[in-house]
């Protein structure tokens, strides 16, 4: 055994629920610790934990991340109504992926690890699809409420100089539901700055889209600042390159979208982007196989999986039964952490490893041993389907080997 690789800085973990936190601690024990002395400060992100500290624990690990520059993060459980009675809950505590976004202010980049076998159901595609979700505001950050009878709601600014603009949003003759939203300019620009870094550093076309018919000043003052920006900032070298950003409406996007080959950046305001990257994740083959990464403009990284917790294979384990659960983008949220903190502290035989247990995890499903929702949509003949454990187990063995 060759000796372990040494880190400097460490990770800020945050391990997460049901299922994927089973795999976390697979992922852990089979492919990072027998390698890599790991250091890492560790929060823990689980329900049970959030609820004990009444969602502290979420600020600090966000906190944590502006310190060390790099974390990786476990799938959580954004509670409904049903985890309210099954978790004893407080209170129905919001998204902790919504908390660290608006915290970081970053953009979420999105793409699909593509493997052989796994053909995408879009038999035009050929090269990945990246989505780029803005990571603030929004229906994430709204306010709601239920409206009990006949009555007014109204849209009221209030400025520190005592100017007031107010707008009916509703007048009510019974019953019915409102919902406030907001953004900000500093965070679009933000968002706009990183997709246009990003499609520089990935020498890809972007895209932008958004309903500026219909929202003409919420969803148009998205198109204006991009535009600004880019025209302003980037044009020129985007042109050097040979690089395009082009401005479409959304449903014009998805149209479009469908009937391309990939290969660029589609840029998407907050649930746009949530919809979308689900959609080109399982387009692509799975949700499992979707890579995530929260880049904020200050140089901070939050690697997760782009899928959830995978509750059926959860409870399915606890009553004893075997689970054949995707771990591969769990397993690339980890590499991708890896890879970029050692690119942070020139510790190349890090980012060396990341690389090396990436081509293992890809080589294995290439080598016919996958996981069960790869085994029956793969067109390797005769697909060995393992179970969580035995797939890690085997990524292992071919990780092993090249090393």
């Amino acid at each position: 055994m060759t000796e372990k690789i040494k880190m400097t800085t460490p990770l800020v973990e945050m391990d997460g629920d049901e299922m994927t936190r089973i795999l976390w601690q697979m992922i852990k024990e089979e492919l990072l610790t027998p390698f890599i002395e790991l250091k890492t400060e560790y929060y823990d992100l689980g329900l049970v934990h959030r609820n004990e500290t009444d969602d502290q624990v979420t600020y600090d690990a966000a906190e944590a991340t502006k310190k060390y520059g790099v974390a990786v993060k476990c799938a959580t459980i954004t509670p409904n109504a049903a985890r309210m009675p099954e978790y004893h809950l407080k209170e129905m505590w919001k998204s902790p992926n919504g908390t660290i976004r608006a915290i970081l202010d970053g953009t979420v980049f999105r793409a699909p690890i593509i493997v052989k076998g796994i053909e995408p159901y879009v038999r035009t595609w050929k090269k990945p699809i990246c989505i780029a979700r803005h990571a603030y505001g929004d229906v994430y950050k709204n306010v709601e409420m239920k409206i009990p009878g006949p009555g007014k709601v109204e849209l009221v600014y209030t400025g520190k100089d005592g100017q007031e603009m107010r707008e009916t949003v509703h007048e009510y003759e019974g019953p019915g539901i409102a919902q406030g939203m907001h953004n900000l300019n500093k965070s679009i620009e933000s968002f706009a700055r990183s997709c246009f870094n990003y499609a520089i550093d990935t020498k890809q076309d972007i895209w932008f889209a958004s309903k500026d018919t219909i929202s003409k000043k919420y969803d148009h003052t998205f198109k204006d600042i991009f535009q600004e920006i880019f025209d302003r900032e980037y044009k020129e070298k985007f042109d050097a390159m040979g690089i395009e950003y082009f401005y479409t409406l959304i449903d014009d996007a998805v149209a479009r979208v469908i009937k391309s080959e990939g290969g660029y950046i589609w840029a998407c305001k907050n649930y746009d982007g949530d919809v979308m990257s689900d959609m080109v994740a399982t387009a692509f083959g799975s949700l499992a196989m979707m890579t995530s990464v929260l880049v904020s403009p200050e140089g901070y990284y939050e690697y997760e999986a782009a899928h959830g917790t995978v509750q059926r294979h959860y409870y399915k384990h606890l009553k004893g039964e075997e689970t054949s659960t995707n771990s591969v983008a769990t397993i690339f949220a980890w590499t991708g952490a890896l890879r970029k903190r050692g690119e942070l502290d020139g510790i190349e035989a890090l980012s060396s490893f990341a690389d090396k247990l990436e081509a293992a995890t890809l080589k294995t499903i290439e080598d016919g041993k996958m996981t069960k929702d790869l085994a029956i949509m793969t067109t390797i003949p005769n697909p060995t389907v393992l179970n969580s454990r035995d797939f890690i187990v085997a990524v292992r063995q071919t990780l092993e080997e090249s090393l």
